[in-house]
């Protein structure tokens, strides 16, 4: 018998379970700008720097610590005003004390607190005395804030030790001599005991000699006029 074949324009049965299919189109991969991304991870990266440079660059400054007991104060106080004076002799001269011990600067120059023991440039040598409230004070507290105030500063670090005069180093063949005048007639007279223990009295003046060469008697001081 032959084959019976279906006409092409035969239809399927209905009911048929067998449906048209679909054709699925391929699809490419979409491109990804990276330029943008790019620009948005610089401008990200730059933003974050700025935070952090802004952080950093308002964090509030310490102000000046409490110093051998002795605050750094806003103004000068008047309550307790009086000086002494500290003269440091090497090779028989005698070495200035540094301009403004004691005296806190800001960035232009312009002071923002004093401590109570503290030297200003225009009195060489004199230390001011002024605080609050009648206290001792000591060589060894003002000896104490100038080496806070130096490292501060960027200057040299003072020591009043076996071995060190301020800022001078002894070397093993000079010795130290201290001589305290009270201005009371009787002139400097000899001190033999640790020298930080001096205590500072109005127009006392100190003198810290690194010998030799000693000198007999040291200079006069005569204290500003007013002082």
């Amino acid at each position: 018998m032959a084959a019976k074949t279906r006409p092409k324009n035969a239809t399927r049965p209905s009911g048929s379970k067998q449906g048209r299919r679909t054709q699925v189109k391929p699809t490419r991969g979409r491109d990804i700008p990276l330029l943008p991304i790019a620009v948005g991870g610089i401008l990200l990266a730059l933003v974050i720097g700025l935070i952090i440079y802004v952080v950093a660059n308002n964090k509030p400054t310490p102000g000046p610590t409490t110093v051998a007991g002795i605050p750094c104060d806003s103004l000068e106080h008047t309550q307790v005003h009086y000086h002494a004076a500290l003269q440091v002799m090497y090779q028989g001269n005698v070495v200035d004390l540094p301009d403004n011990i004691g005296i806190m600067t800001d960035s232009s120059g312009n002071a923002t607190c004093f401590y109570w023991l503290h030297v200003h440039a225009n009195d060489k040598n004199v230390i001011h005395i002024e605080s609050p409230a009648s206290q001792t004070f000591t060589l060894g507290q003002f000896i104490a804030i100038w080496a806070n105030w130096a490292k501060l500063n960027g200057d040299a670090v003072p020591s009043l030790d076996s071995t060190h005069v301020t800022t001078i180093a002894l070397t093993p063949g000079q010795a130290l001599a201290t001589y305290i005048d009270l201005q009371d007639g009787k002139g400097p007279q000899l001190f033999t005991g640790d020298p930080n223990s001096i205590v500072l009295k109005s127009h006392e003046v100190i003198t810290l000699e690194i010998t030799p060469p000693q000198v007999p008697t040291p200079p006069a001081f005569t204290f500003p006029s007013g002082e």
